[in-house]
């Protein structure tokens, strides 16, 4: 017989947690599996999943029935819907999506609940009253007709809430879907989790509850958080696949309750501080950044670290590396796009390519401009795409070559209404109609019309900027610098992290959280207190390998101290720029 295949330690710490979990499902108790970073949590829920179908699979069918996984995103709808090769009895599905199948049906009451919605029935009082309409669901806005009354996303929620409470809509739901489970449960709306709680794990009734997360990375104001119920089994996956020794040490010395096993204890790296505290000039002021470095020393501190890192083998490539800051605002003011951040209202209008205009430059201008500078000719037209049109001889070609030329030189020292202008003028490549009809209405529009409409007062705004802040900004937002914010990459792992720990949002102040850890916080600081502790655990727990932490914020002794106990006193140095 062949010999066993020794375990490593996570994994056989993910193999306890995975009898426990099996065992609850035999059972039918209800559950939480707390997973750590880098733990490997859709592993668990994919197995969970896959087990019932492998007991029960067919009778589920039988009976119509199906095992309701509630995701946090799309993409990881996609993903368990992929990792379980779309089961029939497997309905994967955001909650909105979950929850409005589940709720579409109960028109008459629907009717009645939206009454109690303050802005929705803003909105129906505003159109005359509610009568026979439909209540529907698809894009999210709010919106009232004689015909129907649309949702927005937290409409849903509120009604989903609402039928829970029913005792009819209750057995419907657990005769349809005898299991529930929640990925991401820190971050599922507070009320909906709440509701599931007090309706079926508090009741010992209605379908399996097995919840799959981690509160400690909950990260955003809104979402349920920690979870605890006496008819709620913990399970704690005490693995991390992710993180050599060296972070994992530091990670179990900061989360002592879920101390993880790595995957490979002979792996190195290395885990290193740098403080400011020895800067002699001015510090920063203020509720926002009072004890951080001014934003010019605070760069050359990073400057010369990445410099020193970079000497002691680290790969700043963005593949590679992140550098992790706190806000959009001084990831800009790093970047040089901080004046094109300043005239948007709203960061997904930037960052998610929302705007027309931004979204032409990032996905079409600045790649076809750098596929032609490379020479890469069929790389530039692929991107440019239909808008090309035919090239039907040598001239057609040399006009392209000309006014890809212009183009690419005119970036370099023209605004961003310079080069609109040139693309008007050569439709090379052309401008989406979107963007055309936005040029248009500001060319014609008066002083009072652009005041009062948003899209033409940022467009205004934007045409005299630099266009070489746009260069930048696309560079970031396709993903082709180091750099992201401490929660854009949450779920995310590098083979280095360099975490950049200032001050900029009133909501995090590093310092005081490590004067406060573990539980010397006022009793009524708790929520600032597990707001930075989460999103200090979420940054120091990306990298596989390396991990070092940049302090412009000034720490005092206390702050050193905490340090001290998580890290070493011989990984924390007092860096000053060379």
């Amino acid at each position: 017989m062949p010999e066993a295949v020794a375990l490593s330690p996570a994994e056989a710490a993910a193999q306890e947690a995975l009898d426990q979990m099996f065992q609850c499902i035999h059972e039918r108790r209800n559950f939480r599996l707390e997973a750590g970073a880098g733990a490997g949590k859709t592993y668990s829920l994919v197995k969970a999943l896959q087990r019932i179908i492998d007991d029960e699979g067919p009778e589920l069918i039988r009976r119509h029935q199906k095992l309701a996984c509630i995701t946090y995103t799309n993409v990881a709808t996609d993903e368990v819907t992929k990792r379980t090769d779309g089961h029939p009895a497997i309905q994967a599905s955001t909650i909105h999506s979950f929850c409005w199948e589940l709720c579409k049906n109960f028109q008459s009451i629907l009717r009645q609940e939206v009454l109690k919605i303050p802005r929705l029935n803003e909105k129906i009082e505003e159109a005359g009253g509610i009568g026979g309409q439909r209540v529907g669901y698809d894009l999210g806005h709010r919106r009232v007709t004689e015909e129907e009354i649309l949702l927005h996303h937290d409409d849903m929620l509120k009604l989903m809430v609402a039928l829970l409470e029913l005792p009819k809509f209750r057995r419907i739901l657990t005769a349809r879907f005898p299991v529930i489970f929640v990925d991401e449960y820190q971050d599922t709306d507070a009320e909906f989790a709440n509701s599931l709680i007090q309706n079926f794990v508090d009741a010992r009734e209605g379908p399996l509850i097995g919840l799959f997360g981690d509160s400690w990375q909950k990260i955003y104001r809104t979402g349920a958080g920690a979870i605890e119920h006496d008819n709620l089994h913990p399970i704690g996956k005490e693995a991390n696949f992710r993180s050599v020794l060296a972070v994992v040490d530091v990670l179990n010395r900061i989360r002592p309750d879920l101390p993880q096993e790595v995957s490979d204890p002979a792996a190195t790296g290395t885990v290193k501080v740098y403080h400011s505290n020895n800067f002699g000039g001015q510090r920063q002021t203020g509720g926002h950044w009072g004890g951080d470095l001014p934003a010019e020393d605070a760069h050359a501190y990073l400057t010369a670290l990445r410099e020193q890192l970079t000497n002691s083998g680290w790969d700043f490539s963005p593949r590679k590396t992140k550098i992790l800051m706190l806000t959009h605002s001084i990831l800009a003011a790093e970047q040089n796009y901080r004046q094109i951040l300043d005239v948007f209202e709203f960061n997904d209008s930037l960052f998610q390519k929302e705007d027309p205009h931004i979204a032409f430059f990032a996905d079409t201008v600045e790649p076809a401009c750098a596929a032609f500078a490379a020479g890469k000719f069929g790389e530039m037209f692929s991107v440019i795409g239909r808008k090309v049109g035919r090239l039907t001889n040598m001239a057609d070609k040399r006009a392209w070559a000309r006014n890809m030329q212009r183009l690419v030189k005119l970036r370099e020292a023209g605004t961003i209404g310079e080069v609109i202008d040139l693309l008007k003028e050569t439709r090379r490549p052309r401008l989406p109609d979107a963007v055309m009809r936005t040029e248009r209405r500001l060319a014609e529009a008066g002083r009072e019309e652009i005041d009062e409409s948003r899209t033409l007062r940022q467009i205004e705004k934007l045409r005299p900027l630099p266009y070489t802040e746009l260069i930048s900004l696309a560079e970031f937002i396709n993903d082709h610098t180091p750099f992201s914010t401490k929660h854009g990459v949450k779920g995310a792992e590098f083979e280095n992290v360099l975490v950049v720990f200032g001050r900029g949002w009133n909501q995090y102040n590093w310092n005081q959280f490590l004067e406060w850890f573990p539980d010397r916080y006022p009793a009524n600081k708790e929520d600032s207190y597990v707001r930075n502790r989460n999103l200090f655990y979420v940054a120091c727990s990306r990298p596989r390998k390396n991990l070092s932490l940049l302090f412009t914020q000034e720490l005092s002794a206390d702050a050193l101290n905490t340090l001290e106990e998580w890290f070493g006193p011989e990984n924390i140095s007092d860096f000053i720029p060379g």
